[in-house]
């Protein structure tokens, strides 16, 4: 009974040629009490394994969350098995608005203690009493709002590369950052003030939708399904796409075009641009955005030094690492000194004093 994976991303990427089958990317989750998540994990990755499903996929004692990707003509057999567990039936899936046969390239069932790292204690708060739900047509209303402030819940390396007209994009490196730097900038407006959050998906705007109301804000609302569910809202009922630039996605697209609008630029020369690479020291693996004529230059490298590394003999590059780890810049998202030009990201406090300027 195979329980892991035994090909490399390597021979997938061949395998996938090989068979010249469509694949579908979509992504889901679920809030939902698990007994035994090793067993629910193992009884998943043997199903979808023969299902050919390739992913990364949560489980825990809270829930699933879901990145995946499968043969478009085995759709079918896979929302049968979903509809086959209790809380799974009927659950949305987003599909991702791009698709790539490649997106992911192993299948990672992993067991974890979240569902999504929020960092919060669940025993302090009802985490079932959440936001209201927008869809596309209402969301766009009341982002129109004077009273409303709209956050983007996400990380600052994804919110750099798209994020909705008007939104506050706090600089935080993880979602538990985001949420102290709202309640505290918001408050002085807990009652006056519509919070709109949205995300990619949705599944963070549930637990921070929940732990607001419970730090007493009056007026929470959440996106939806996120921008996925948004961007696909938008075009089935030819509704005004308030979106700009890209949805920033984890796994090898690495983004998804939303809109035309390019609001980022290379870190390296400030031209604009929006695609995020990474360095390919492997010493090094930062995520930061690279122009093509940069990576060219520099050989999609983020520093001289890194260029000098990877020139190196790969031998000698591994004895380099040996007893030393990843470099700490692998967890900095484009934020190493050495890279002059980052987004300008705009904070709540900033932007409530605008609006009070303006009134």
């Amino acid at each position: 009974m195979q329980l892991y994976n035994k090909l490399s991303a390597k021979e997938r990427a061949a395998l996938i040629d090989e068979t010249g089958k469509n694949r579908l990317t979509l992504s889901f989750y679920k809030y939902a009490k698990i007994g035994n998540p090793q067993v629910f994990r193992d009884h998943l990755f043997i199903t979808w394994d023969a299902l050919d499903v390739l992913g990364r996929i949560y489980v825990a004692h809270e829930g699933i969350n879901g990145q995946l990707s499968l043969p478009a003509d085995r759709f079918n057999e896979f929302k049968k098995h979903l509809d086959s567990i209790s809380f799974l039936k009927d659950i949305r899936l987003n599909i991702a608005v791009e698709q790539d046969n490649k997106s992911f390239l192993k299948l990672k069932v992993k067991v974890r203690d979240k569902i999504v790292a929020d960092g919060l204690n669940d025993e302090t708060f009802d985490v079932t009493n959440k936001g209201i739900h927008l869809a596309a047509e209402q969301f766009n209303e009341l982002i129109e709002d004077e009273k409303t402030v709209l956050v983007d819940m996400r990380n600052h390396y994804e919110s750099e590369i798209g994020h909705f007209k008007n939104a506050v994009t706090p600089d935080v490196d993880t979602f538990r950052d985001s949420l102290d730097i709202i309640e505290a900038d918001l408050k002085d407006h807990k009652e006056d003030k519509n919070l709109v959050m949205y995300c990619t998906g949705g599944i963070r705007c549930e637990k921070a939708s929940a732990y607001f109301k419970h730090k007493g804000f009056k007026n929470v609302y959440q996106l939806e399904g996120g921008i996925i569910e948004y961007t696909r809202q938008v075009k089935d009922k030819n509704l005004e796409n308030k979106f700009l630039g890209q949805n920033f996605v984890f796994d090898d697209r690495r983004a998804e075009r939303i809109s035309d609008h390019i609001i980022a630029n290379c870190h390296q020369c400030g031209e604009p641009f929006d695609m995020h690479t990474n360095c390919a020291n492997e010493a090094c693996h930062l995520l930061f955005i690279q122009c093509d004529a940069c990576k060219e230059k520099t050989e999609n490298c983020c520093s001289t030094a890194c260029m000098k590394i990877n020139r190196l003999p790969y031998e000698e590059q591994k004895a380099l690492r040996k007893g030393k780890g990843n470099s700490n810049d692998i967890f900095k998202k484009g934020r190493a000194d050495y890279l002059p030009y980052k987004k300008d990201l705009r904070n709540i406090f900033e932007t409530l004093q605008v609006k009070q300027k303006q009134d």
